[in-house]
């Protein structure tokens, strides 16, 4: 009899792991359940299908369902929610909605011929678990209503992209000033939305230090967006056709309402057996993805990963990294060998014309960790300062004693910045210093980058080097 290898989560890391698994062991028969509609697509994507610059919802599809049967030979189970897990028996219970597709498993065609919609149970030999992170809702913004989005999930995007192109939101709420919430802001903004974000810190971007999120706060507000900072949502009711959010005294009358306030790992089967959990509730693992439980293995936004510059676990609910976890996971689980080295934390987004991005930690984190740090900032250009398109490219290094490079904070109106940032998290990633990122021999000319490339400038200006 064939092993079966089941995985909890068709996102990112959960069809990673299931087609990783898959080249390992051919015969291998694997199943994926997804609680929704939709797997294998590029969630970051949303707010850009939102905001039009994506045309089709199924432009953001990796591949159509079937081609995951028909190519790959893996049996993906759509509306179908892991209800539990017996460790001891090696079985998962999950529930089939109505919607549920077609599956090439006997014990699955045996449940859903008779129309059964009953909690169902399916033996394992391995498991990964992938179900990602669960949008964190305030107790203030619980009012389950049609008007209120998270926005973490195709399906809800559709039906929010609906109701934009009926012209049925002039008004919106964005509740979070992080990476989410802006983008969303800025989709909105593009459809012709008034737009007001909220947000209980006293900065914009909280994750960056606030010279930078002074930079974000500026952005925002040039392009109409009016920013409440320092104001906790109270209160959420439904007054006739509108939504009234309540901040203090303040208060918005608004058509719609987007909850992007960060999100917690969807750890709750896995964490319920008695899997070990760490920062943020997310699950433990080791290089290889797996858990605490025998034979059960983690990737994804559910999983706490090792950061680099921490020299231990942290949460960091990003894209690549559940895409190579859910690799490592599947190539494991599959009798294959790899490892996952870590993060530096990496990352970047676009806020309308202002591009930010960052790697490692910021002065702030690096404090709390116990890190004596301080922090050097410099401006440079993009560009030769001749070549038309030059623009500001602001840079803060955080350092620690003997030189040592803990994270770093770009900011800059030309995109270059994206790449720019990739720089520095290799030189986190491979531990090198100040004065060996001023020594680099990075690329230079004029349509590209000065002489006195941004990332040298830095350097130079945390270790001055004489002469």
């Amino acid at each position: 009899m064939a092993r079966r290898l089941v995985v909890i989560g068709g996102g990112a890391a959960g069809m990673s792991a299931a087609s990783a698994a898959r080249r390992v062991d051919r015969d291998l028969e694997v199943v994926v359940l997804e609680a929704g509609g939709y797997a294998a697509y590029g969630m970051c994507g949303l707010p850009y299908y939102l905001g039009g610059e994506v045309e089709e919802a199924e432009q953001l599809l990796a591949y159509p369902p079937q081609f995951f049967a028909e190519k790959r030979g893996i049996d993906l189970r759509l509306n179908t929610a892991a209800t539990g897990l017996d460790v001891e028996q090696r079985r998962v219970r999950f529930r089939t909605g109505a919607a549920g597709t077609p599956s090439d498993c006997e014990e699955h065609k045996r449940a859903t011929s008779t129309g059964e919609r009953t909690e169902q149970e399916l033996g394992y030999d391995r498991l990964v678990m992938a179900a990602g992170g669960i949008p964190v809702r305030p107790q203030a913004l619980g009012l389950d209503d049609p008007g209120v989005f998270t926005v973490r999930s195709l399906a809800d995007a559709v039906r929010l992209r609906g109701l934009l192109e009926a012209k049925q939101v002039t008004t919106a709420v964005v509740v979070g000033a992080g990476y989410i919430g802006l983008e969303m802001a800025e989709a909105l903004a593009a459809q012709g939305v008034d737009v007001t974000v909220v947000e209980a810190a006293p900065v914009a971007l909280p994750m960056v230090d606030p010279p930078m999120s002074e930079m974000v706060a500026e952005e925002v507000r040039r392009h109409g967006v009016e920013l409440c900072l320092g104001a906790t949502v109270t209160g959420l009711s439904r007054s006739g056709e509108r939504l009234v959010v309540a901040a203090g005294a303040a208060e918005w009358v608004v058509d719609l309402v987007v909850v992007a306030v960060g999100v917690r790992p969807a750890v709750g089967l896995v964490a319920a057996a008695g899997a070990a959990t760490g920062p943020a509730g997310a699950l433990l693992v080791d290089d290889r993805m797996r858990t605490s439980l025998p034979d059960v293995f983690a990737a994804g936004d559910c999983i706490a990963v090792h950061h680099r510059v921490l020299d231990g676990p942290a949460y960091v609910p990003l894209g690549p990294a559940a895409n190579k976890t859910g690799q490592v996971a599947g190539i494991v689980a599959a009798g294959g060998d790899a490892r996952f080295p870590g993060v530096v934390g990496t990352a970047v987004v676009k806020v309308f014309d202002l591009t930010v991005a960052l790697t490692g930690l910021s002065l702030a984190e690096a404090r709390a960790a116990g890190m004596v740090a301080e922090v050097t900032e410099s401006v440079g250009r993009s560009r030769a300062k001749y070549y038309p398109g030059a623009s500001p490219v602001t840079i803060r290094l955080v350092h620690g004693a003997g030189g040592r490079l803990l994270g770093a904070q770009m900011a800059g109106r030309d995109p270059s910045v994206a790449k720019r940032i990739d720089a520095l998290a290799v030189a986190l990633h491979a531990g090198l210093g100040l004065e060996d990122l001023a020594a680099l021999d990075l690329s230079y000319a004029p349509p590209y980058a000065p002489v006195y490339e941004p990332v040298l400038l830095a350097a130079r200006s945390a270790v001055p080097i004489p002469g």
